[in-house]
């Protein structure tokens, strides 16, 4: 059985590169798009994989060529949880400027279709670890969340989230935009909601939230960056992976996690694009040597 299990989305990922990312009502011109594979989900499985867990990924995808896309690109990863929708493959188009930030716009498609098999909930309550985030339908991220060990919830994008699916949330990960959505400017109010909670902070870091120690914050790596797409999703699959081969109770065990989930997070922003960029235990292994040991 997988130690852990992704139920989430995956697109098909148009990029487009453009000197600044354009404001409402304002045309820009971009340089040659490119095509490939993508979406939370599916970076944050790829990066579990990648990180040594053995992965499984709950995921609806098209009967067409984004489908097969995607497939090919979930090396790694058990698919045998995988459905196949009558609604196309998800597509995002992403602008990327010459900062390496970057714009998304996500159609679902079949990520909109995706609901839990038998088989599905059965893996789900045997994993270690189980990672969701929002791309998916909030009734398919409450049932996986009810039917899971140890639950990790990237709340992405940004949404008001019921006291209901927070209830059985075990650890939370978001950004600062998505902390205030949930907790509003306070972000020590989200322990009222969640026993745990990380909010990354992009190239500053992530701060660890618990209610039983004080606020630990963990310091980024300082890189140069190319392309911020899935540096989120790449933090988040190897938060997982290292929990799953550890223990996930203690200020300390999320301290050692967050670092080495840091550490990938900056190797994949000196890479372009999404599942692509996302790097391997060995690379992430490396580089926490040099910047913790």
């Amino acid at each position: 059985m997988p130690d852990v299990v992704v139920v989430g989305s995956a697109n098909v990922d148009l990029v487009l590169p453009v000197q600044r990312i354009p404001r409402p009502g304002e045309t820009v011109l971009a340089g040659a798009m490119t095509r490939g594979p993508g979406g939370k989900g599916a970076n944050q499985a790829v990066a579990s994989a990648r990180a040594g867990a053995r992965t499984a990924m709950v995921v609806a995808l098209g009967d067409d060529d984004g489908g097969a896309l995607l497939r090919d690109a979930l090396d790694g990863v058990d698919l045998s949880l995988a459905t196949t929708s009558k609604a196309p493959t998800g597509t995002a188009i992403i602008t990327v400027e010459e900062s390496g930030e970057n714009s998304i716009v996500v159609a679902p498609g079949a990520n909109g279709e995706l609901t839990l098999s038998e088989d599905a909930v059965a893996a789900i309550g045997q994993a270690k670890i189980v990672l969701s985030q929002l791309e998916i339908p909030f009734a398919t991220v409450r049932s996986a969340a009810g039917a899971s060990a140890y639950f990790i919830l990237n709340a992405a994008p940004a949404a008001e989230l019921s006291d209901e699916l927070l209830a059985e949330v075990d650890l939370l990960v978001v950004n600062e935009t998505e902390a205030e959505a949930i907790a509003g400017p306070d972000r020590s109010a989200l322990l009222k909601k969640v026993p745990a909670a990380i909010v990354t902070l992009g190239g500053e870091g992530a701060v660890i939230l618990t209610r039983d120690a004080d606020e630990i914050a963990v310091p980024g790596v300082p890189v140069e960056v190319v392309d911020t797409t899935a540096a989120g999703d790449t933090f988040c699959g190897v938060l997982a992976a290292t929990l799953a081969s550890g223990s996930a109770t203690t200020a300390s065990d999320l301290t050692n996690a967050v670092r080495r989930a840091n550490v990938a997070a900056s190797l994949s922003v000196q890479a372009a694009g999404a599942i692509p960029s996302v790097p391997h235990g060995d690379a992430i292994d490396a580089r926490y040597a040099e910047v913790y040991l």
